[in-house]
């Protein structure tokens, strides 16, 4: 599994530049939705993938914020760590004092000012051994991973501390296949609540 597989809609961003979702589950009228703010569905690995092509911050903002609000409708599970959404009228291409970086189910997160640092910490970020960057002090799955991530980008987003997150997927084709289904039933604890960026 994926850290894009746990929540209903995943909305990321690869390296070159390209703002996809990912649907994690069926939800009424999500095609309309999404092609109606301007994505293209497409076949990636045997998963649907939405994508809008490369453009400027404040078009795939616009965009991507038309498609969240019209899939809130039907859940609020619902995940935004784009990077080439992030634009605001009063602060259009902020230099990143926190930066998340994934390769795949691995993070990495580096701080450039004090500020920085401390809200890592808040969040159960811990020094590495070089002092280069941090990790999380516990080990976790996906799911906590995941969590970990949302709750201090949103943190920092609160603050006014820039931040930004490279999924490490480099091009719509390297998005991963979606997970295989258990050939026989699993029982499992239940599912965490929903993670959420803040609102575009």
């Amino acid at each position: 599994m994926s850290f894009i597989d746990i929540p209903d809609v995943f909305i990321g961003s690869t390296d070159d530049h390209h703002t996809f979702v990912v649907l994690n589950r069926p939800l009424r009228g999500a095609n309309r939705v999404l092609t109606a703010a301007g994505f293209t569905a497409r076949k990636v690995h045997g998963r649907r993938v939405y994508l809008l092509p490369p453009g400027t911050p404040e078009d795939a903002n616009e965009k991507a914020g038309i498609a969240m609000y019209g899939l809130l409708a039907h859940t609020h599970d619902l995940v935004d760590l784009s990077r080439t959404t992030r634009w605001t009228p009063q602060n259009p291409a902020p230099a990143p004092d926190l930066h998340f970086a994934f390769a795949g189910t691995a993070l990495t997160a580096t701080a450039a000012t004090d500020q920085a640092r401390s809200l890592l910490e808040q969040h159960g970020f811990v020094l590495s051994a070089n002092g280069a960057s941090y990790g999380l002090a516990i080990p976790v799955d996906e799911r906590g991973l995941l969590g970990a991530v949302v709750r201090a980008e949103a943190h920092a987003h609160a603050d006014g501390i820039g931040a930004r997150i490279d999924l490490g997927i480099p091009t719509p084709d390297a998005i991963p296949a979606p997970p295989v289904a258990p050939s026989s039933p699993v029982t499992g604890s239940p599912a965490a609540g929903p993670v959420r960026r803040h609102s575009h």
